[in-house]
């Protein structure tokens, strides 16, 4: 976790736009020009072919997981042992699985809840680890320092241990429950990263303007330096959703994520595993579509760190 801190914390410098001193200027001649990071940032990016195939990459994933049947129309739990690994062919591209089900089916309708729990632990450590983070950074004092031991708690948890200890005490592995394990061992990570940023923009030059001229602390925490923590956030949060997806499929893989009958890319890489050897594809399908999103998210953060950084251009 203490890369993906730094890769957030490489974008968090500089205004990003709102009331900053950045926002949009008139150029010479007239012409208005834009001088947010964030119309620059967007140019780069739509013009960076990775981050765009990496994108695509996710769409695509995406729309499996909220669209499945666009995308097959097979059961995914129409089995029958009599079509039990039966190789790939042209009306079955991933072939059978163990039990006579269709792999592909299985692949598809499994994208669903690696892609619900990496959203919601990543919705939650946005929300409640970003607010702490900004309560933190903006007051300081004892608000800093009660927050911060908390942090420091959640931070010396080993993640993997730490899932592995959780979900076995709660014995209820579903979604909600491997989100909220997800969430509780990262918020702080966020955390730190929107404080450090709070911490160096609150005494910029055009917040002190704005709280000459009376503005509450929530017009300034929210309006005039959140945007600028909003860089650094979104890097960490894109690298954190493949992050989670992997944690997803290791925790299922280890037996303490997703129990069958659910599908997930997790469940058929741990319940295929001993078949390597006979029938690599069985392992080979699933591990592909969960390197691809994996790699896909990282790709896009790498990018979005580049184009939201000043130093890079």
């Amino acid at each position: 976790m203490s890369d993906l801190t730094s890769a957030g914390a490489a974008v968090g410098g500089a205004p990003v736009g709102g009331d900053g001193p950045m926002a949009d200027q008139p150029a010479v001649g007239g012409k208005e020009r834009s001088a947010s990071l964030w119309a620059d940032a967007r140019r780069q990016l739509v013009r960076d072919p990775v981050f765009v195939l990496a994108s695509l990459y996710i769409l695509v994933v995406g729309s499996m997981a909220a669209f499945p049947w666009l995308w097959t129309s097979q059961d995914p739990r129409d089995c029958t042992t009599d079509r039990s690994r039966i190789s790939p062919s042209g009306d079955h591209p991933f072939g059978f699985d163990i039990l006579g089900c269709d792999y592909y089916s299985h692949a598809i309708y499994g994208a669903r809840p690696s892609m619900i729990i990496a959203i919601m632990a990543t919705g939650a450590m946005i929300a409640i680890g970003g607010g702490l983070g900004l309560l933190a950074g903006y007051y300081g004092g004892w608000v800093d320092t009660i927050i911060s031991r908390v942090m420091d708690i959640f931070l010396s948890l080993p993640f993997l241990l730490g899932a592995i200890v959780f979900l076995t005490v709660i014995k209820r592995q579903n979604p909600v429950t491997i989100a909220l394990v997800l969430f509780l061992l990262t918020w702080p990570v966020i955390a730190r990263i929107i404080r450090g940023s709070v911490i160096s923009s609150k005494d910029l030059d055009y917040v002190h303007a704005a709280r000459a001229v009376g503005a509450r602390n929530g017009r300034i925490m929210f309006r005039h330096i959140l945007p600028n923590a909003i860089a650094p956030m979104l890097v960490y949060a894109t690298i954190v959703l493949g992050s989670f997806v992997a944690a997803e499929a290791t925790l299922t893989f280890l037996g303490v994520g997703l129990q069958p009958p659910a599908q997930s890319w997790g469940i058929m890489i741990s319940v295929h595993q001993v078949y390597f050897l006979e029938d690599p594809w069985l392992l080979l399908f699933p591990c592909g579509l969960l390197v691809g999103t994996v790699l896909s998210f990282i790709l896009m953060g790498d990018a979005l760190r580049d184009a939201l950084d000043p130093k890079f251009r």
